[in-house]
């Protein structure tokens, strides 16, 4: 099985060697312009595929430094300050020299501006009188809750300058994009960072605050790629976006439950500039629409099922397969040699404490790529602790007098390990198997965020347009996989108990 998935991976590796990879960060935006550019591409007669919703932009500047990806939809403003560390704003020739050490080239303006800001609802902001960032720094705005997506709390363009430009002392709490405009539609939070072209900020009377210290720069929207690839075919798509079409087509999708491939496909049609494109976006924009949202039936069962679930079942298995390769040995040292068992032990619990999101940016610069191969060291790596602790725990409750009976037999220490003892502590052993098989399962869909596919993906679309039943059609999936891997390996277990008459009085 885990021969056949792996063969599955290697084929899918294979086949996108040749082809451009179009990457996408993880709001309802980037997901459009990355379907847009991939379309683009495939109407061209180009290979490509694009790697959608791949974390944030450290994430994506490591898969553009690999050659991992080789274009991706971007804004000036995060080039200027996120990947060149500079102020300003650079004209596009100027943004190039800067650039050009780096392998890099910002080309195609798309012709609209979605800058940061930050809004509150109009109510709230009309009862206290706040029309401008700096209000937020007085008295008036200094008992409002701030929630604020994780990327700005950290980016230099976002909170950590905007807090020194305005003198504000607050505490923000960190918020997912996408769930953000319902968190202060509820009161929940009375501040939060927007884009403007994000299609809720007129459907949920919200007021945009006037960034009256133009802290801010410019986020035109443009293509980011390396060096030396070859953008002719898009070219077609400078200056054809406008604000108020970016401002439809994320409505179309968060609003009226459009997928990112439809959307752009209709984009795209619209404008003249569609010859082909991907089988799911001509599928999906030659069904009738006005059924209303796809219910959770179809989202489950959506065409992209299988491949999800073989994606999700490689993650799981193949990285299983190698923590047990990994954490047994690494167990039965700790229990040969006690002395050693602190630090092992040790060693592993710690691998438990790393974010996901940071141990996965900090492997793709290790290993140079996006996908499968970081995702499966990650899982690889959050796996060994209960395989670890119970290989160890299980010799340790063997009895001593059994090594004892088998060395007195004539077998070496190395057969009474392999012959007695470790079929003795086969319980304990697989119950740490067991667990850790099931904790993958869940930990997998993390790696959807660097281009690893799985089940992941939906939930990582379904926060990005804060749709639940995307959402749900990702993590109903995962939840049933890991119940049949439990079940699984409990049949497994009671199999090999009663097999060996373990526990028989």
């Amino acid at each position: 099985m885990l021969a056949a998935l792996s063969g599955l991976s290697l084929s899918a590796l294979a086949n996108e060697r040749g082809s451009i990879v179009v990457g996408s960060k993880r709001f309802t935006e980037s997901y459009i312009l990355g379907e847009i550019v991939t379309q683009t591409l495939l109407a061209a007669g180009r290979p490509a595929v694009h790697k959608q919703g791949l974390g944030n932009t450290g994430i994506l500047e490591q898969a553009l430094a690999s050659g991992a990806v080789d274009i991706y939809p971007e804004y000036t403003g995060t080039i200027v300050r996120e990947l060149l560390k500079r102020d300003g704003n650079p004209s596009l020739d100027e943004l190039n020299r800067w650039l050009a050490p780096r392998g890099l080239v910002a080309a195609i303006p798309l012709g609209f501006n979605n800058t940061y800001a930050l809004a509150m609802s109009e109510a709230k902001a009309k009862a206290l009188g706040i029309a401008r960032i700096s209000d937020l720094a007085t008295a008036k705005g200094s008992g409002l809750t701030f929630g604020f997506s994780h990327e700005f709390l950290e980016r230099a363009d976002g909170w950590p300058a905007l807090h020194r430009a305005y003198a504000m002392t607050a505490a923000p709490i960190g918020l997912d994009h996408g769930l953000a405009y319902d968190a202060v539609a509820a009161g929940k939070v009375d501040v939060i960072d927007v884009y403007s072209t994000d299609a809720k900020l007129g459907r949920l009377d919200l007021r945009v605050l006037d960034d009256d210290r133009a802290f801010f720069p410019k986020y035109d929207a443009v293509l980011l790629m390396r060096a030396g690839v070859d953008a002719a075919p898009l070219r077609k798509l400078a200056g054809t976006i406008d604000a108020a079409a970016m401002i439809a087509m994320n409505g179309e999708v968060e609003i009226d439950g459009r997928s990112f491939a439809e959307t752009a496909h209709r984009f795209l049609v619209n404008r003249g500039m569609s010859g082909g494109g991907s089988a799911a976006s001509t599928a999906a924009d030659s069904a009738p629409h006005d059924a209303g949202k796809p219910g959770l039936l179809a989202r489950l069962f959506a065409p992209d099922f299988g491949r999800l679930a073989r994606e999700h079942l490689l993650l799981v298995f193949a990285s299983l397969a190698a923590a047990i390769a990994i954490g047994v040995p690494i167990g039965i040292a700790a229990w040969r040699w006690p002395g050693t068992a602190g630090v092992l032990l040790g060693a592993v619990a710690v691998l438990q404490t790393v974010p996901s999101l940071a141990l996965l940016a900090f492997l793709i610069a290790i290993v140079g790529t996006i996908g499968v191969v970081p995702a499966l060291i990650a899982l690889v790596l959050y796996a060994l602790l209960p395989i670890v602790r119970n290989t160890h725990a299980g010799l340790l409750g063997v009895s001593r007098d059994m090594a004892q009976a088998a060395l007195s037999l004539g077998l070496t220490g190395r057969q009474a390990l392999v012959f007695i003892q470790l079929p003795l502590a086969a319980p304990t052993l697989l119950a740490g198997i067991k667990t850790a098989a099931v904790i993958n399962v869940g930990t997998a869909t993390m790696a959807a965020f660097i281009g690893a596919g799985g089940f992941g993906e939906r939930i990582v679309a379904g926060l990005a347009v804060n749709d639940s039943t995307v959402m749900l059609a990702g993590a109903l999936p995962a939840a049933a996989l890991a119940l049949l891997v439990q079940f699984a390996f409990d049949a497994a277990e009671r199999w090999a108990t009663k097999g060996r008459g373990v526990g028989r009085a």
